[in-house]
């Protein structure tokens, strides 16, 4: 991998993160059309690290929010008033909504990294979970707020969050999915998709750094992809949270499937390989 190929992985990460349209699926697919194999664990290493410039930008957009629950759920630890508070509820829903993903990942970790990567799946999850999607925004009441959020929603979301490490899902359209369904606003449910993408990147992103260091990635190309990922993604977050408060999801549904569409014409044709 050169600078240059750092550069776009960078930019794709930091456009597809917290789209619903799966940023690892994205990056598979701009992997291989760079040239790089997708299955090499040096590879798939570089793409769980550079998720964590993307999740710098998550900590540093919602830095007053995050500092306010991070707080607010320490103080409720030792002091009773603070615990109906809703950051110190905010803060158990985060920890409670990453465990199952962190289990899953944990368990199915060599599935994930081999036998998932795989263009087909991709292109396969694509356009399936545009049905859930779909589906989420027809049944959506949208009545309840951050105010109104249970442990129930978390334990739900997170456990949804799970199918996110199929490539092609993604992770925000999972999450995001999950609270329309629980009846949640979109702007509450897309809050709650940031908060809970910081545990579960930052630990994948720790987790490969010895496979994305330890292959044929320079430390300085690792840099570079993670800088730019940042960049590109804090206004992507900034974007995204204006463009969910007036739209829904469905409106990434066609360009997701018009992508899995291509992506089984190009694989079936022989055109492009699978891994």
């Amino acid at each position: 991998m050169n600078y240059f190929d750092a550069i776009i992985l960078g930019i794709v990460e930091g456009l597809t993160e917290f789209l619903p349209i799966s940023s690892t699926g994205h990056l598979t697919i701009a992997e291989k059309v760079l040239g790089l194999e997708v299955d090499d664990p040096a590879v798939t290493g570089f793409t769980a690290v550079i998720q964590m410039g993307a999740i710098l930008a998550v900590i540093i957009y919602f830095a007053r929010d995050i500092w306010n629950i991070i707080r607010t759920w320490v103080r409720g630890l030792f002091q009773a008033e603070y615990r109906g508070q809703r950051d110190f509820r905010m803060g158990w829903y985060v920890i409670v909504g990453t465990i199952p993903v962190g289990i899953v990942g944990l368990v199915f970790r060599d599935v994930i990294k081999n036998d998932l990567r795989s263009l087909w799946v991709v292109a396969f999850a694509l356009i399936l979970w545009s049905g859930v999607m779909w589906a989420a925004e027809r049944v959506a009441t949208q009545e309840r707020d951050e105010r109104r959020l249970t442990m129930k929603d978390a334990i739900v979301i997170g456990l949804v969050q799970c199918f996110a490490l199929i490539p092609g899902v993604s992770r925000s359209g999972a999450t995001i999915s999950a609270g329309l369904f629980r009846g949640l606003d979109r702007v509450t449910a897309t809050r709650v998709s940031f908060f809970l993408s910081i545990p579960a990147l930052l630990a994948a992103g720790v987790f490969e750094l010895k496979d994305a260091l330890g292959g044929d990635i320079g430390v300085g190309e690792t840099i570079v992809g993670t800088v730019v990922s940042f960049v590109v993604a804090y206004a992507t977050i900034a974007w995204l949270l204006r463009f969910v408060a007036h739209h829904p999801i469905t409106w990434f549904i066609p360009y997701r499937v018009a992508l899995g569409a291509l992506l089984i014409v190009l694989l079936a044709s022989g055109v492009m390989a699978a891994t």
